[in-house]
């Protein structure tokens, strides 16, 4: 088996229905490909659909129940079941472009020394894109283009989990995603790839291809400047569980950086695109406090 796609999912039968879709439909050997479902605790008709898909498609299509919520807890449940050489992540919202697996494959294949590639991801927005998005604030929204050919990406660079595979050997030199991070039910904890990464990157190679593109949907209420706002401030929690944060030190500085951005706010308040600026540091050090006093820096 060479390749294994893993599509981890909660209480989203219609959207899971149509990613495993996309696969079914992709340009490649069907006998070298499987579909794992990871459902996580969904309390939907998610398993009925799957194993509805299994009765047509056969044993290519497997149905995992992991009952412990996490993002990360069942990304890891989807790496201990995989079969295949290579581990490719798709997002239970996200669509395949019928190459995708291809060209995955691909570029792992140009290289051994290459544990992780990442492909290009593209919108779908449900109503229109908000004008007030500030341009370096887009990848927040699950947005990927990072270059028009075949490319390593250097550190910090990273793909992104809609779109990312791995190398399944990797996984007997590091340990897999790390479960204090990764989002749980509703709370937006993230930061899980970029840390899996950051240490996959000590002995392999991080590959970025534009030819394997993924469209992810972008539901209508993850347009709003609440959301946006309440999404930066668990990327702050986020990057502080990361880094285990902790101590005196820690909330002084998250706190020094969480004034200056609220008296650089008040001074911008009628320059509008400085302002949200602003708004968002006032909000993304919030959440860094909150990481180190809440969380402790640790799992």
């Amino acid at each position: 088996m060479k390749v294994t796609v893993a599509i981890c999912t909660h209480n989203r039968a219609k959207d899971t229905a149509e990613a495993i879709g996309s696969v079914l439909v992709q340009d490649f050997d069907k006998k070298e490909l499987e579909i794992v479902v990871v459902d996580n605790g969904s309390t939907d008709e998610t398993a009925e659909m799957v194993n509805g898909l299994r009765q047509r498609h056969g044993e290519r299509i497997r149905y995992v129940f992991e009952p412990k919520l996490g993002l990360s807890t069942a990304r890891n449940r989807a790496i201990r079941e995989a079969r295949g050489e290579w581990i490719l992540f798709l997002d239970d919202d996200a669509l395949a472009g019928s190459q995708w697996v291809r060209h995955i494959v691909d570029v792992f294949e140009r290289d051994s020394a290459i544990g992780c590639v990442g492909g290009k991801i593209d919108p779908l927005w449900e109503g229109e894109e908000p004008g007030w998005i500030p341009a370096e604030y887009r990848s927040v929204f699950t947005i990927l283009d990072y270059s028009g050919v075949v490319v390593e990406m250097p550190a910090p660079a990273i793909p992104y989990g809609a779109n990312v595979a791995f190398r399944r050997s990797v996984f007997a030199d590091i340990e897999p995603f790390r479960e204090d991070l990764g989002r749980v039910g509703r709370n937006l904890l993230s930061s899980e790839e970029s840390e899996l990464i950051a240490r996959l990157r000590v002995k392999h190679k991080v590959y970025y291809t534009p030819y394997a593109s993924v469209r992810h949907k972008v539901a209508k209420e993850r347009t709003t400047r609440k959301w946006f706002l309440k999404r930066m401030f668990w990327q702050g929690v986020s990057d502080a569980v990361k880094r285990r944060d902790a101590g005196a030190t820690a909330v002084l500085k998250h706190s020094v950086r969480m004034v200056q951005a609220i008296g650089t706010s008040l001074l911008s308040v009628f320059q509008y695109e400085r302002f949200i600026r602003q708004i968002v540091k006032v909000c993304y050090r919030n959440g860094a406090l909150v990481g180190v006093l809440r969380y402790g820096g640790r799992s």
